[in-house]
């Protein structure tokens, strides 16, 4: 009878280790939080082109109105004498002045809506008769610039 020799095969574990594994969750940690930040300024630039749309063309609206009407609202301090119109992110109203000779078009962002989500008028825009731009509130701060401001509080961009 033939000798026989068995061998016995030691299992070598495969995988991460511990090490290797906090490695990589700390560069995800990283890059998420260079990340998250940048891709939310991204998203409240675009929900702002909302605001700027819709005062730009109602604009042009109340000309129109003024043309057929002489006026741009039936007196002073009543709403303008066309439909508002409705947005996702901002509401739009508009307050007539000097006996409907002038007008103020004011979008006003939706609370929770226009990110950073968080409490009432986050972002505020107006124009007004003379083709007037300004920022009234920017991301919940009070701010006064003759613009549209779309990337921060403190330039026209």
């Amino acid at each position: 009878m033939a000798h026989t020799t068995h061998f016995i095969r030691r299992s070598t574990a495969s995988g991460f280790t511990l090490i290797e594994v906090m490695i990589t969750v700390a560069i995800v940690a990283i890059l998420a939080s260079v990340a998250l930040p940048a891709y939310t300024d991204y998203v409240r630039r675009g929900q702002l082109q909302e605001a700027f749309t819709l005062l730009a063309d109602h604009g042009v609206r109340m000309e129109q109105y003024y043309q057929d009407n002489k006026n741009y609202g039936a007196t002073t301090g009543t709403t303008c004498g066309v439909t508002m119109p409705t947005g996702r992110y901002f509401d739009l109203t508009c307050v007539t002045a000097s006996s409907g000779q002038a007008y103020t078009l004011t979008a006003t962002g939706r609370a929770g809506a226009v990110a950073p989500s968080g409490g009432s008028a986050t972002f505020v825009y107006t124009l007004n008769s003379n083709d007037v731009r300004a920022t009234t509130r920017f991301a919940g701060t009070t701010v006064a610039l003759t613009c549209w401001a779309s990337r921060s509080a403190s330039s026209c961009d």
